[in-house]
């Protein structure tokens, strides 16, 4: 909403982009999505992505009322949008009166328990997300005749239609920017000025010129060593790089959590293995254990498994050696590594049965939310995982965000402390420092409640 634009269409060619096609406000399929955001309950600009993971608990049984009901919507993927159920044009809230007696009641109140209806609404807007982001793709490939597609914007937040329109899709390649929310466009302001405006000339790289999106800062063995030493952290310091990732392997091999912080740190919302919580996909009972008792959030929330490039292909259904390095595309798990299903349960249910060899990554429909790791990229987590591959035959890790609900990912070394103390997790390493929890006299005495207080729920 920073400008009339709510969808742009355009080539980038050289050092110019030519914009072809737009849609405008209030017409915008990233707040239609937040509107059901908001009406299930979740918290706009920052829910969007528990809509989607809590998609596959529900049926699309909404999809037809949206479509005939909210949206006009057109064969090459432009629409209008019935503002007469949709009040963000006007009103404090995101939906009116009209969508709640569409949809048989008023919105979910934040927190309150997650019923059928709200899976059902998550199922089927996801659906219609993904049907028109395929429409407007198929569009711009006939207009354009590109190979190569890019994707940025809010809605290339939502990896599931990324992993379809991959797919199912026309184009051969797809390249999502990792902060693509509005963060993300300080990047392309910078670039578009430069470039564009002043005329500076561009040479296309052949790999990844966000550089892994490693771009924050990063903190020395001195400094994290003087701040472990100015709190009375015991540490075990281990300069041999081999020997570390042994170290951590061996730790994650024992099921236990362990934070890592290490490099720079990773611009956008999604920790890539420098701010990270690492565990073990094998276990079955991880999932439940790091949603609840570590992040303390929702208990049907996915998370997304760190593999091995070279081997990403022997576990989902993707090509040989195929990037995902910004944990942006959803892929099925391959069926050889499927468990077959008992039946019978429904909803939440759903989680208590292991789903495949790697149940703590596999969402309820098979699904993950993958991120290839290289050497290239971030050659230390890369050598993390080749050394839990080698002690245990598994080429991955879970890997999700190092901070609590509500909390931003944790920058510093003093920030990663205070969140290894106020959580469960097991172990923390940060650079060449590992710390064990039971190991720290502050540990037992520290206020974990003052600490989740200070940040809202997400």
């Amino acid at each position: 909403m920073g400008e009339w634009a709510t969808g742009s269409l355009g080539v980038g060619r050289g050092n110019e982009i030519e914009l072809l096609e737009e849609l405008r406000f209030p017409h915008s399929l990233g707040l239609l999505y937040s509107a059901f955001t908001y009406f299930t309950g979740f918290k706009v600009n920052s829910g969007e992505y528990k809509l989607m993971g809590l998609a596959p608990y529900g049926e699309p049984i909404f999809a037809d009322m949206i479509r005939s009901e909210l949206l006009d919507l057109k064969d090459d993927g432009s629409f209008r949008l019935n503002m007469r159920y949709l009040g963000y044009g006007h009103r404090a809230v995101m939906t009116s009166p009209a969508m709640e007696a569409l949809l048989g009641g008023p919105p979910r109140a934040a927190e309150a328990p997650l019923t059928k209806r709200e899976m059902d609404l998550a199922a089927s807007i996801q659906l219609v997300t993904e049907e028109i982001v395929l429409r407007i793709a198929r569009h711009a490939h006939e207009r354009t005749r590109q190979k190569h597609l890019v994707l940025a914007g809010g809605v290339a937040l939502n990896c599931v239609a990324n992993g379809r329109l991959l797919r199912e899709g026309p184009f051969e390649r797809i390249w999502i920017q990792p902060a693509a929310g509005d963060a993300g466009g300080a990047l392309g302001a910078a670039l578009f000025a430069w470039h564009q405006l002043a005329g500076e000339p561009r040479t296309a790289k052949p790999n990844d010129a966000q550089k892994g999106s490693l771009l924050g800062p990063r903190f020395s063995d001195d400094e994290v060593g003087a701040f472990l030493d100015s709190v009375g952290a015991v540490y075990e310091r281990i300069d041999d790089r081999d020997q570390l990732f042994d170290r951590i392997a061996a730790l994650l091999a024992d099921e236990k959590v362990v934070g890592h912080v290490a490099d720079r740190m990773e611009f956008g919302p999604r920790a890539l293995g420098s701010r990270s919580i690492l565990g073990d996909p094998r276990s079955p009972k991880m999932q439940s254990v790091m949603n609840l008792k570590i992040k303390f959030r929702e208990s049907f929330r996915p998370f997304a498994p760190a593999v091995l490039r070279d081997h990403v292909h022997e576990y989902f259904e993707m090509r040989p050696n195929e990037d995902s390095p910004y944990m942006l595309l959803v892929a099925p798990v391959q069926n050889d590594k499927r468990v077959p299903s008992e039946g019978g349960a429904a909803g939440l249910e759903l989680l208590h049965q292991p789903r495949s060899v790697v149940p703590a990554i596999t969402h309820v429909d098979h699904s993950a939310r993958v991120q290839t790791v290289d050497d290239e990229r971030h050659p230390r987590f890369a050598a993390i995982l080749r050394a839990f591959h080698r002690r245990t035959g598994m080429p991955m890790l879970i890997n999700t965000s190092f901070n609590v609900r509500g909390e931003p990912i944790v920058c510093s070394p003093e920030d990663a402390y205070r969140c290894f103390l106020a959580t469960n997790m097991d172990a923390l390493v940060i650079e060449s420092f590992v710390l064990m929890r039971d190991a720290q006299p502050d540990a037992a005495r520290f206020d974990r409640e003052a600490h989740l207080r200070q940040f809202d729920l997400d």
